[in-house]
């Protein structure tokens, strides 16, 4: 990811002159405050539904019914529990109407989104597009109990996995007595449950045949395992160990093993199978590790995402819960390769928030959902592409409607604007960072010796008592000095 910093100062450097509305990461932490636009380091702007390439083409029955799912959980929220969360309480409200709308009526749900939001491009700061990757749902062969050849584990929730990924532990014996306390640390990360440090705790739900496998399962926080008595168990996302998700494919590109228009899970799976020894290295570099709980779901249902409702294929995207609120809409426009491996297939689609994952991180990155099986797998595994995002917003969080509390957004600063203020930033900079060292440099010069008054040295050399000029004297000789230096 590029760094915006430069981009981000523009808002100081151009005062009054042309950027999108921006908030900076000190200032706002959160979607849900008091401004519900403010989005840490995002830009936005409003325009019209006739601006939004695609969505007069798109099949807004199909959007409305993701939409209306996501309803199912948002209207079974209490006041409580969206007291002071604008965002939260506005998609609410929208769901309220949803559930008078006649799906039957031709026209009726694309009416329903034009008549109750307002489309909000959104970005990272300083750039126009934000980042899509994909997921799916895994179908592998697995077993109940430990049987030779199955050897590596899924693990439900243990015990002592507390909130933020610590765990409770015993510190070294203090004392005369020898009392222990306790602290918290970090869980345990994937290097060290490989090694077994979970075995023997009747943590086990199943038992798989290959390492790859349920190191991608547990990157997609779901799966489907085909038992050998012909039942298939369904397992989803419980909790994680709270350590961060390290980026595998990054790894092979940065170290040129996988160029990067190539990258896929294909590839990286690969590398895993012709590389054992250096792909198990890999994978422990990836200190994250997900946790599941079997669900009751049947083969024809899709599983759940973190907002507790089934995913759609082709309309559910995972985003950054630290941002987004779960039920936004977005819609998508991006150039990928579905039909082919290449990024040749135009996709234009209302996507709805319905799930999360480690990775995604950003005002404008998305996972999409494309479903379970070899097909859905290889779709989303070569997926990692940009495109741009429109953010749907309820009108009674309009930025037009609010004004004072949601400034309106300024044009984009022009590429000349950006490195002239670049520019200007860098010899600023420069004449700081002289100004300093010469500042430096004049402080470590040494003072120069003074010779110690003649009685004092005396008495310092044979230990005597005699005493060298008053506390006034200092005084008044301090003021007569002048200052080397000001401030």
């Amino acid at each position: 990811m590029k760094s915006s910093r430069g981009i981000g100062n523009l808002k100081a450097g151009l005062v009054g002159g042309a950027i999108l509305i921006a908030a900076s990461a000190a200032s706002v932490t959160h979607a849900e405050g008091r401004n519900p636009l403010k989005i840490s380091d995002a830009q936005y702007e409003p325009v019209l539904f006739t601006d939004v390439d695609g969505w007069a083409e798109d099949d807004h029955d199909a959007g409305f019914a993701s939409f209306r799912n996501s309803c199912k959980a948002l209207l079974r929220s209490t006041a409580a529990s969206r007291e002071g969360q604008p965002m939260r309480t506005a998609l609410y409200n929208v769901c309220v109407k949803a559930a008078d709308v006649d799906v039957n009526k031709p026209g009726a749900a694309r009416a329903f989104f034009e008549n109750n939001f307002t489309p909000m491009r959104i970005s990272p700061l300083g750039t126009p597009d934000g980042f899509l990757t994909g997921y799916y749902e895994p179908i592998v062969q697995g077993t109940r109990d430990h049987v030779k050849g199955y050897d590596w584990p899924l693990y439900r929730k243990p015990d002592n996995l507390l909130p933020g990924g610590r765990m409770m532990i015993a510190s070294a014996a203090v004392g005369k007595k020898k009392a222990r306390k306790r602290k918290l640390v970090a869980y345990h990360d994937r290097a060290a449950i490989d090694d077994g440090v979970l075995a023997g705790r009747n943590l086990e739900i199943c038992w798989l045949k290959d390492p790859i496998d349920a190191f991608f399962i547990h990157i997609q926080g779901s799966v489907r395992v085909r038992l050998d008595d012909g039942a298939t168990m369904r397992l989803n996302y419980q909790a994680a160990n709270g350590h961060p998700y390290y980026a595998v494919g990054r790894y092979l590109i940065d170290r040129k093993i996988v160029p990067k228009d190539e990258m896929s899970m294909d590839r990286i799976r690969d590398w895993m199978e012709r590389n054992p020894k250096e792909g198990e290295e890999l994978r422990r570099r990836n200190k994250s590790y997900v946790f599941f709980r079997e669900t009751n779901l049947g083969n024809d249902q899709e599983p759940l995402g973190a907002q507790g409702i089934s995913l759609t294929p082709g309309r559910s995207i995972a985003v950054d819960r630290n941002l987004h609120v779960y039920g936004t809409p977005f819609f998508i426009s991006a150039e990928l390769p579905i039909n082919t491996e290449q990024p040749t297939t135009r996709f234009r689609r209302l996507m709805i928030a319905q799930d999360t994952g480690g990775a995604i991180i950003g005002p404008a990155r998305a996972d999409l959902y494309f479903g379970a099986g070899d097909e859905a797998e290889s779709i989303a595994g070569r997926i990692r592409h940009p495109g741009r995002f429109v953010m749907f917003v309820p009108h009674e969080l309009d930025p037009r409607v609010l004004k004072g509390d949601i400034p309106l957004p300024r044009p984009r600063p022009t590429e000349q604007q950006v490195r002239e203020f670049n520019d200007n930033q860098a010899k600023i900079e420069a004449a700081e960072a002289a100004a300093e060292k010469e500042s430096a440099a004049k402080e470590s010069k040494p003072a120069k010796e003074t010779k110690p008054v003649k009685g004092v040295a005396a008495a310092a050399r044979k230990g005597g008592k005699k005493e060298a000029a008053s506390d006034s004297d200092d005084d008044s000789a301090a003021k007569k000095r002048k200052p080397k230096h000001k401030g």
